[in-house]
């Protein structure tokens, strides 16, 4: 640990470390956590699961003093990594019994707010540490540290103008600090406007391009589960993640390994926190295990000892594809990253395979056993949301709307035979015009009438 007390850190902090199992610093503690603990404004390119969460947290517990209000506050992309940072904080901060409180959205807000009284650090997700700021239940007079972790994600999901509203509601003296896999226009930008006297701090990726295999199979479209299949019994995988694109495909893929019998997990952004966290905590403890899951799970979360990366679906951008195989080959470990590349993957495959940055070699595609992939129907407007399949009591019409063997809804009803509330078809507001051209005997002015008056 002698390298972490050259850094400046503290005895205390250096025991936790020790007890936690780290043993040497990264190459961004190496250069960033002298400068964050001298107070210094840092922009730091490094990918995900470099050690970023270190640099920021050793200056916050370093320097912060507990028990009076929030002086840190912590930005990041989406809610697991927020909860992430929240806890590797409180890990480090043992003897310095620092409130940390984790917000973000998807749970109720009255529980976050009777704790932001008491609170020492503030990790949140920009959606929902703005919503407090509106609702007058946080205030930011006194942050000291301001963290915006993951930049570029952040702006990819279209939180630029949330997070320079946040920015401003913080006092001009502090210090600011930003990490990003990648440093955009956009990025520099903000680390400009918002920093005094920057230091830029890069590093190369933590990803050994020698113990990463990449390759790819050109399967047909109607083989590609089976492969899929194939190649996770036949490989000698520990933690295995397959990416989709969509939730409906995770779902889908997810449901027809179960019943073939693999073990699986599955996790996106449809899914409830408490049940995305438990799924992540479930993953790790097993020790072993195959989780399939969209993007949301590539950037930010603390899975380590990765083995292989299935590709089921392509991303739409390479560097989404860079970050996928980040979670693979670390700390001198072997990885493997797989691309099962089908007819509806070609234009995406072009993009990366014309970039120097991936070395992606073909792999000669095995004898396979066909497995045919179950898709359920998709949900149409006649059936419940739930997803049951079952048709909705509320607006179903009565004795109309019966589903077949497959869900689907059979003579769909008119407009007329809802329910719900009736609406006029093709009737005028005041009724029907009368039609004087049907006279009747007992009007005035008929011809018979008038003919008997007369005699």
């Amino acid at each position: 640990m002698e390298k972490f007390t050259k850094l400046g850190l503290s005895k205390e902090l250096t025991d936790v470390l020790e007890h936690s199992g780290f043993k040497e610093p990264t190459e961004i503690q190496e250069k960033a956590i002298p400068l964050a603990l001298a107070g210094k404004d840092i922009i730091g390119e490094s990918a995900t699961g470099s050690g970023k969460t270190l640099v920021f947290a050793s200056a916050i517990i370093e320097n912060l003093e507990p028990n009076k209000g929030i002086q840190a506050l912590i930005l990041t992309p989406t809610r697991e990594l927020a909860e992430q940072v929240a806890t590797t904080i409180r890990n480090f901060s043992k003897d310095e019994a620092l409130n940390v409180l984790s917000v973000y959205g998807g749970v109720r807000i009255e529980p976050q707010i009777k704790k932001l009284f008491t609170t020492d650090v503030l990790v949140g997700t920009p959606g929902r540490i703005l919503d407090h700021i509106e609702r007058k239940t946080l205030r930011l007079d006194n942050i000291n540290f301001l963290i915006l972790d993951e930049v570029d994600r952040m702006l990819d999901m279209g939180f630029s103008k949330d997070v320079e509203k946040i920015i401003n509601k913080c006092p001009e003296k502090r210090q600011t600090m930003l990490f990003s896999a990648t440093i955009s226009e956009d990025i520099a930008y903000l680390a400009q406007k918002y920093t005094k006297n920057l230091i830029e701090v890069f590093v190369e990726s933590h990803v050994d391009p020698s113990k990463l295999k990449q390759i790819y199979y050109d399967v047909p479209d109607n083989k590609k589960f089976s492969l899929l299949v194939h190649l996770l019994k036949q490989e000698k995988n520990d933690f295995v993640l397959v990416f989709c694109s969509t939730r409906r495909n995770v779902d889908v893929v997810t449901n027809n390994l179960i019943r073939i019998g693999i073990k699986v997990k599955a996790i996106h952004g449809g899914l409830d926190q408490k049940k995305r966290l438990r799924i992540l905590n479930e993953f790790k403890d097993e020790g072993k295990g195959v989780l399939v899951c969209t993007d949301v799970a590539a950037r930010g979360l603390d899975i380590n000892a990765v083995s292989h990366i299935y590709n089921y679906d392509l991303p739409t951008e390479s560097k989404d594809y860079l970050h996928r195989i980040g979670r693979t080959a670390r700390a001198g470990k072997e990885g493997k990253a797989i691309i099962l590349l089908a007819s509806r993957d070609y234009e995406k495959f072009g993009i990366l395979i014309r970039s120097e940055e991936f070395n992606i070699n073909l792999e000669k595609l095995p004898w396979l056993e066909i497995i045919r992939l179950q898709i359920p129907p998709r949900r149409n407007r006649y059936q419940s949301s739930r997803g049951s399949g079952r048709k909705s009591s509320s607006r179903v019409p009565k004795g109309r709307g019966k589903e077949d063997s497959r869900g689907h809804v059979k003579n769909k009803p008119r407009r007329h035979d809802w329910n719900g509330p009736r609406r006029s078809s093709n009737k005028k507001p005041y009724g029907r015009k009368p039609n004087f051209r049907r006279s009747s005997n007992k009007r005035i002015g008929n011809s018979r009438n008038f003919s008997r008056k007369k005699r």
